[in-house]
């Protein structure tokens, strides 16, 4: 029977409190637990048997005592309250209003966990996102309903990056015109015309969700959606470093939550933003050791992967619906161990990654992005006529064969000294330094569509000899080539 209250628990372990079982109890539903002098805190339970139910509390267990507590089994899952007014808001992570404005009108809620997605239901990524930054539009693109993480390490500019993508992000439809901006598509050499006002059929907006973050590194992401004027159509999730754990596991559930509502109840493009999945996998490992879970690899649960792929999954497009969701999680590699079990697994759920370098980022490249190791699994579905431009395959391909190139030859440099090096090896070394400082470095504030990126990527390859370009159309050498070099 729902809404009886049961006095008294059997044990306290930091937040997690063991109580009789009621009847019908499930996982995951929400508790209401009262002290003698406190007042209600919630919980949900996490581990059950025939006979005890565990709880972990959103806070801590300090004035709960064993005999004096009461604990009120509510009958269901944590929720979200949703409604038109989600955009412009500010919550914590456990989806309530901290922005002073009060509660969202609204009686509509949706349980966090989210519902299962019928795989036969959903649709294949296609459309272009152009985030106006040369090096993940040129060669590493990002497609709408795709997960596409960012591997970055302590002290990198992830969070500049972030802020940026999420600035200057726009949709493109498969004719090249942002849905979300109107923007004209742009031609083989010259820049895009000026934006047309915002297309309201198919508005893009913004869920960012802070995990485990530093009071500055939030205002900074706050500070800068307001400046930049985005604010309005952002929904802001914020966990800061000093909130329970719990609270850190429960934020990008409230995030996506409200995903799935703006996506498919109100037909919008979300571009959802997670950061720092690490302290996510961390709070995780946390509730894990208090419930005396067997460890896995590096102190991490077994259950780590399905975990984060339930998150991750989130992501996509649903037949039947012109609403996305597209995902950038933030993933701070500790000691750049891109082999450490968090990176190594959300490689495996998601479609590639994108590498921040630590050797760029020193050499004052921004953003340090790593050409090499970051790779877009859906790139090839999102490119080409109609969608971008005809060379953009072969452009990018021809850039990261020449930077490997380069790669090799740096190291042989190493070793023999530059002096040595033949003439085509030096054209490489040439090559390398134009590539790092024209096509990856650009201002914060820089905006490029990707007629100006592939122009880019055609004037650091004229440094190459025309026998080196194997893998780029002849066609497209006349066409692009030329003019490029003559620049």
């Amino acid at each position: 029977m729902r809404g009886i209250e049961y006095r008294g628990l059997t044990r306290i372990e930091g937040p997690v409190v063991i109580t009789a079982r009621s009847r019908n109890v499930g996982y995951n539903e929400v508790v209401a637990v009262y002290g003698r002098d406190e007042g209600r805190r919630l919980g949900r339970v996490v581990d059950m048997s025939e006979d005890w139910a565990a709880i972990q509390i959103f806070g801590n267990s300090t004035g709960l005592s064993a005999d004096d507590s009461r604990v009120e089994f509510l009958g269901k899952p944590m929720e979200l309250r949703v409604g038109p007014g989600l955009l412009g808001r500010i919550f914590n992570g456990l989806g309530e209003p901290i922005d002073g404005y009060g509660n969202i009108f609204s009686s509509t809620t949706l349980d966090v966990n989210g519902l299962p997605i019928n795989p036969f239901a959903r649709a294949y990524p296609r459309d272009f996102i152009q985030t106006g930054i040369s090096a993940i539009d040129g060669m590493t693109t990002l497609i709408r309903g795709q997960k596409l993480p960012i591997f970055s390490g302590n002290g990198l500019p992830h969070n500049r990056l972030a802020a940026q993508i999420v600035r200057q992000a726009k949709i493109l439809n498969r004719s090249g015109m942002s849905l979300n901006e109107g923007a004209e598509p742009s031609s083989p050499t010259e820049p895009s015309s000026p934006s047309k006002p915002s297309s309201p059929a198919e508005p893009f907006v913004i869920i960012f969700c802070a995990m485990g973050v530093k009071y500055d590194v939030a205002r900074f992401f706050l500070d800068d959606f307001e400046r930049s004027g985005v604010l309005s159509n952002v929904v802001v999730f914020l966990s800061l470093a000093d909130a329970p754990s719990l609270e850190r596991l429960v934020a990008p559930r409230c995030a996506l939550t409200a995903a799935e509502y703006l996506a498919y109840e109100k037909n919008m493009h979300v571009l959802v933003v997670m950061t720092d999945m690490t302290n996510y996998c961390e709070a995780l490992r946390e509730v894990s050791s208090i419930r005396g879970e067997v460890p896995s690899r590096k102190g991490y649960p077994g259950y780590l992967y399905s975990d984060l792929a339930s998150l991750y999954e989130r992501a996509g497009k649903i037949k039947g619906s012109s609403g996305s969701i597209t995902q950038i999680p933030i993933l701070s590699m500790p000691n750049d161990d891109i082999s450490h079990p968090i990176p190594d697994l959300s490689g495996y759920i998601t479609e590639g990654q994108i590498v921040l370098d630590r050797e760029l980022s020193q050499r004052g490249v921004y953003p340090p992005v790593a050409g090499l190791p970051s790779l877009s699994r859906l790139m090839k579905d999102g490119i080409g006529p109609g969608m971008t431009r005809e060379d953009h395959k072969d452009v990018s391909s021809q850039l990261f064969a020449a930077y490997s190139k380069v790669k090799q030859v740096r190291n042989l440099a190493s070793i023999i000294g530059e002096e040595e090096l033949s003439e085509g090896d030096k054209c490489y070394l040439k090559f390398g330094e134009r590539f790092e400082q024209i096509f990856l470095t650009q201002g914060e504030n820089e905006n490029r569509d990707i007629g100006r990126t592939l122009d880019l990527g055609w004037k650091v390859l004229s440094e190459l000899p025309r026998e080196e370009l194997l893998r780029v159309n002849q066609e497209f050498i006349e066409r692009y080539l030329e003019p490029a070099a003559a620049k």
